[in-house]
């Protein structure tokens, strides 16, 4: 895809991140560690970063969001803002892109696998598997929530493996230490970047959608769901 003028927003974990991309290059980017909620921070970083690059709300093609998995909180936020900034310029399309698969993009330098990796919980991690040649990412596996041993005992490790996403450096330490075969990405990619989702959108125009049709893949039960269960049974 070209020429599109795409802003991007995740606030799947816990950095807060934007992006605007316009024909395939990055033009601004802000990611930052916050104490504040990202209800807080995300529209003053949206402001800043169309008063910075001298873009209107009218003038933008697409708005690109981490739809999860990541944080119940952070993720409801991120396309909440999408679909309120959508109502008031209602020309702008959405696109809701896998946390996985942005942190995939973060290692579009990398030549062979890809593990994108988060902590869900104890014992527990939200993964996907990918392949990157010659720039490009290609999806191996679906987004599932698993434990450790359930997703890398499914991985070939005959080539060469990238960890990236919170829980990579652990992983690399508890798992592979003595696998000089399995690295984790560079310290500046290794979280989550909104310039991730906008190269996504770039590849993928499928993955646009009416900001009606966004949604959040949490990819297990929310605490209100497992209350409610607990109260039902």
């Amino acid at each position: 895809m070209t020429d599109l003028k795409i802003l991007a927003i995740d606030t799947s974990g816990k950095i807060a991140s934007v992006a605007v991309s316009h024909d395939g290059s990055l033009l601004w980017e802000k990611t930052v560690f916050t104490k504040l909620t990202h209800s807080q921070v995300i529209l003053p970083m949206v402001t800043q970063a169309l008063e910075e690059t001298g873009f209107d709300y009218s003038e933008l093609d697409a708005i690109a969001v981490a739809n999860g998995p990541g944080s119940y909180t952070g993720l409801r936020i991120g396309i909440g803002a999408v679909k309120g900034i959508c109502l008031g310029a209602p020309s702008i399309r959405a696109a809701g892109i896998s946390t996985l698969l942005a942190l995939a993009y973060n290692c579009a330098a990398f030549e062979g696998r890809i593990a994108a990796v988060m902590r869900a919980r104890l014992g527990i991690i939200y993964a996907a598997e990918f392949e990157c040649s010659h720039g490009k990412i290609t999806r191996v596996t679906e987004d599932k929530v698993c434990t450790e041993d359930e997703f890398f005992s499914g991985m070939d490790f005959c080539g060469e493996t990238m960890l990236v996403g919170d829980c990579a450096e652990e992983l690399k330490n508890s798992r592979f230490a003595d696998n000089e075969h399995v690295v984790t990405a560079p310290k500046n990619s290794v979280l989550q970047r909104a310039s991730s989702l906008c190269a996504a959108l770039e590849d993928d125009s499928g993955l646009l959608c009416s900001a009606d049709n966004l949604s959040v893949s949490y990819l297990q039960a929310t605490k209100a769901e497992k209350d409610k269960a607990h109260r039902d049974s």
